[in-house]
């Protein structure tokens, strides 16, 4: 026993296999943004923003674990989280040019890992109860289940912004998926449920829908806005 862990009964190897495939694949979505907002930095500070964002966000989504019960209950918390979604879509749509002076990495290296950051904690609000469950209240378990993961996470994120560079419909599929999260978000809050009833599933759908023509629209319009040359004030 270390911890708590026996790592020599089948019991610790079975959830901790389940807290790995739940958090791969719940993490997914989180890749395409960690990808998303590293992708202008200049290829010797991408590692390093994927690396430390990845690695701040797990640790981030430990402590959030602990308490996701209790955050999901409360009202208005998942439409701040999808104003925040449409905002981090309509942003890594929009794209930034950065200069090439050390300054200016830096700031624009820091400026993606606070992107990870927030769109890891918003987007992870929901995620991270399928990874408690599978942790059956083993919190070390939990918590090594989730370090184990962050090699994984940094390579999909890695390989996903290679694949941005040949693909750039990806980055516009990407923006489209956090609008489609944001519009699921908003009619599952708490509050929109106790004033209406629970909302049907095709609702929900057609609310991540728009959601994603959202953002897409209004980043595809700042994108080519900011493109164009600007007269006056």
């Amino acid at each position: 026993m270390f911890f708590g862990l026996d790592f020599a009964s089948p019991l610790f190897w079975s959830a901790f296999g389940s807290i790995m495939i739940a958090n791969i694949v719940l993490s997914g979505d989180n890749a395409v943004v960690i990808a998303m907002a590293a992708r202008t930095l200049e290829p010797h500070q991408r590692g390093k923003a994927i690396f430390w964002g990845s690695a701040a966000a797990i640790v981030m989504r430990i402590i959030l674990t602990i308490v996701a019960i209790q955050l999901l209950s409360l009202p208005y918390l998942k439409m701040i989280g999808a104003v925040l979604l449409v905002y981090i879509g309509v942003d890594l749509l929009k794209g930034e040019d950065n200069g090439d002076e050390s300054g200016q990495e830096i700031s624009g290296m820091m400026a993606a890992i606070r992107t990870i950051l927030l769109a890891d904690l918003v987007m992870s609000l929901d995620n991270v109860l399928a990874v408690a469950a599978a942790a059956k209240g083993n919190l070390p378990l939990l918590v090594l289940g989730l370090l184990v993961s962050i090699p994984l996470i940094v390579f999909g994120a890695t390989l996903l912004t290679k694949v941005m560079e040949r693909f750039p419909i990806i980055i516009t599929i990407g923006a489209a998926l956090l609008g489609f999260l944001a519009g699921e978000m908003l009619l599952t809050d708490p509050a929109v449920t106790s004033r209406f009833g629970q909302i049907a599933e095709q609702t929900v759908t057609f609310g991540g829908i728009l959601g994603a023509v959202l953002v897409v629209a209004l980043g595809t319009y700042l994108q080519k806005r900011g493109k164009s040359p600007v007269t006056g004030s």
